[in-house]
């Protein structure tokens, strides 16, 4: 049996279909070898049109072998940089872990397409394998988060080469509520968005404390002791300030600088989605620090984004705006945005200056 890669396409199909529709188990896996060694053997010189031709080859083996060759094709397979693409999307979509493991783990034949594909709509084993993977992009991780068990989610989030979207963050920091173990993993994370990290903080237990401690004993002072005080001084860790949040706070005290700070760039960065932007934002009109913004923004209710508003004179569009904002990144249930119109059209400026002078109180409060 000649498997030469310049055979004619036709003619060594033909030959595969006659030797595995008549041979033994044992020649069907002898079969299967000698053509994944005279891939493997030359696959770094292979020009497309011949790996082209060994996907039609393998695709025809998979008809036909059984499931431990499949196993074994797949592990052979999944490291190999220009492994036929169709062959390795067929072994990734296998119901058995076993054949889609080693190929969802290792291969980078599989796009972000795939891979997302694969994690819609197979078990938590092929979830746990993508889990695995040496990088894997936020559009990925997005629905391992949302699919994924336990297990998956803790191995994602301590995968060094995992990126994480804000919506992938806030649907851990949810997650996390109660877990120890996953609310020290994501707490450690590099580029956990700043008002995420500080909601987490501020619902961390003792234990979580202590181990962040243990974990950056240069910054134990910056853990706080009381939950009461624990998104207060979480300000100032530097684990809370990420690169982005620093260049958006720059940005915007160069607008407010340059006299270009206003209602409408405001309810522009919140339609964008841009939460550290519009805490910024929303912090300079209203004549208050960033840290005072931002424990009035990640309150539970809205009242707190109503008092800044009201203060900054902005109009209830762009409140709803800011509003609609935290009801994206924080995945819980939506604002009653008629009931904070209601609210908001009642509250009056006086009002909302007394509250927010109470709040800068508390802000400046001695630690406990």
């Amino acid at each position: 049996m000649s498997l030469k890669p310049e055979t004619a396409p036709e003619s060594l199909l033909d030959e595969l279909q006659t030797t595995l529709a008549h041979g033994t188990v044992a020649r069907r896996v002898e079969t299967l070898r000698r053509v994944t060694d005279l891939f493997i053997n030359g696959s770094v010189n292979y020009s497309n049109e011949q790996i082209v031709l060994f996907d039609d080859v393998f695709q025809c083996l998979l008809e036909h072998i059984e499931n431990s060759a499949k196993a074994l094709l797949a592990n052979r397979l999944a490291p190999i940089d220009t492994a036929p693409p169709q062959t390795i999307r067929t072994l990734a979509f296998d119901d058995l872990i076993e054949v889609a493991g080693p190929v969802l783990t290792l291969s980078p034949r599989l796009d972000d397409d795939t891979l997302i594909e694969t994690a819609r709509s197979k078990s938590q084993a092929h979830l746990l394998a993508i889990s695995n993977r040496k990088t894997l992009s936020g559009a990925v991780t997005d629905v391992l988060v949302l699919r994924g068990n336990d297990e998956v989610i803790q191995s994602a989030v301590n995968n060094p080469g995992a990126e994480f979207t804000e919506r992938g963050f806030t649907r851990l920091v949810g997650r996390a509520e109660g877990d120890d173990n996953l609310s020290t993993c994501v707490g450690l994370r590099p580029n956990i968005p700043r008002h995420l990290y500080l909601k987490l903080v501020a619902k961390a237990s003792d234990a979580v404390r202590q181990r962040l401690e243990a974990a950056n004993p240069q910054q134990a002072k910056e853990i706080p002791i009381a939950v009461k005080e624990a998104t207060r001084r979480a300000r100032s860790a530097p684990a809370a300030v990420t690169p982005d949040t620093t260049i958006a706070h720059a940005l915007v005290k160069s607008l407010y600088q340059d006299g270009r700070l206003d209602e409408f760039q405001l309810a522009a960065f919140a339609e964008a989605g841009k939460f550290d932007e519009t805490n910024a934002s929303l912090a300079a009109l209203a004549n208050v620090s960033v840290s005072v913004a931002e424990n009035m923004m990640i309150e539970t209710r809205a009242e707190g984004v109503m008092i800044l508003a009201k203060v900054s004179g902005l109009s209830w569009s762009t409140v709803r705006s800011i509003i609609n904002l935290r009801d994206d990144i924080s995945g819980g249930e939506p604002t009653d945005l008629q009931a904070c119109k209601d609210t908001y059209e009642r509250l009056r400026p006086s009002t909302a200056q007394q509250v927010l002078r109470f709040h800068r109180m508390q802000q400046s409060a001695p630690a406990a």
